[in-house]
């Protein structure tokens, strides 16, 4: 069983840099174009199934990618793989909550979420809920899932060497994939933040 789990393409949020959990917003014109380039990349890669999170640029980014890589499969949303809620800072610049907002990057599971939102571990509770499910199936089948930066990061973190480290160094790019594979019920992850467009495309949003 091979899951690619897929983070949307650019808004106009993303490219200013500030927060978007379920402020929802489409694709705009580089996202969509990065997501027709992964998905002519895909071309010869068959998904038997597609799930998305039902927030406009993750099932924009699904559709273009199906359509572009030539798969016709129903795209199916589950809200479970949603992107975090980020409450009043949703839209808002996280430098705006000062040394807090340092802490959601550099440590997160200490970090005490968002006024009016969730936390790290909320998000890891219901995506890897999801992801646990769908490993345990093993029905053999190849998947796509559209989801989001952080959504992602929370979904295969218990699968790292280091659950703790939840971001890596940095927010997953936008079109990016981590790619798991599962057999019996037991998942591994075989590469992450892996872009099949050119990488001279890649814009990093939200270094610190």
């Amino acid at each position: 069983m091979k899951i690619y789990i897929l983070r949307h393409g650019e808004t106009a949020l993303n490219s200013k840099g500030v927060m978007q959990g379920w402020f929802d917003e489409p694709l705009n014109e580089n996202g969509r174009n990065l997501a027709v380039l992964t998905g002519q990349a895909l071309k010869g890669i068959k998904f038997d199934h597609c799930i998305s999170s039902p927030l406009i640029r993750a099932m924009e980014t699904a559709e273009i990618v199906l359509r572009e890589s030539e798969n016709t499969v129903e795209i199916k949303t589950d809200d479970r793989i949603r992107e975090m809620n980020f409450g009043d800072m949703d839209g808002r610049s996280l430098s705006e909550m000062g040394e807090e907002g340092y802490k959601f990057y550099m440590d997160p599971f200490h970090f005490d979420g968002f006024p009016n939102g969730e936390k790290i571990q909320d998000v890891c509770n219901r995506t890897q809920s999801f992801l646990k499910e769908l490993a345990a199936g093993d029905d053999g089948k190849t998947y796509l899932i559209s989801t989001h930066g952080c959504a992602m990061r929370a979904m295969v973190s218990y699968l790292k060497e280091d659950p703790a480290d939840f971001w890596g160094g940095r927010a997953p790019y936008n079109c990016s994939f981590t790619i798991i594979e599962a057999e019996g019920g037991k998942a591994h992850i075989t590469d992450i933040d892996k872009v099949y467009y050119d990488s001279s495309l890649i814009v990093d949003h939200y270094k610190q």
